[in-house]
């Protein structure tokens, strides 16, 4: 299967260029959690309790963010829908911290092809399998 190069044209105007608005990582031990994304992204995320929910966020001055949750029905997986987090420039300098962050580095940098950049999988601290993409 041909990867594609360029994005299809989109035929709904209000969703305009995303498809994604919003993404949620789901945690069973959310201290832990917090930790290792902050290990490997080298930032705080900030921190919130709601109605039985803790959250931590990507911060984001713009454009699409996300958060850690724990509470009920928050339950890691490692299987189902793969979340590819941004590896900024080189993703190898966010994928180098995983290991000493309490994760599992499950397949090293890999080129997908010379337009689409490069990917790699992880599994996180709480049991969750992600991926990291970056250009370079």
């Amino acid at each position: 299967m041909k990867t594609p190069s360029k994005r299809p044209k989109i035929n709904n105007p209000k969703i305009e260029d995303n498809y994604i608005s919003w993404f949620e990582i789901p945690v069973l031990n959310f201290e832990r959690a917090v930790d290792f994304y902050n290990s490997i992204y080298q930032f705080k995320m900030e921190t919130n309790e709601m109605n039985g929910y803790s959250m931590a966020f990507f911060p984001a001055v713009s454009g699409i963010s996300g958060a850690i949750i724990c509470g009920e029905g928050s339950e890691p997986s490692d299987k189902g829908t793969l979340l590819y987090l941004n590896g900024g420039g080189d993703l190898n300098h966010v994928l180098n911290r995983v290991e000493s962050s309490g994760g599992r580095v499950l397949l090293a940098k890999q080129q997908i092809n010379k337009d689409n950049g490069f990917f790699a999988l992880f599994i996180d601290s709480e049991g969750n399998k992600m991926a990291l993409h970056s250009k370079k």
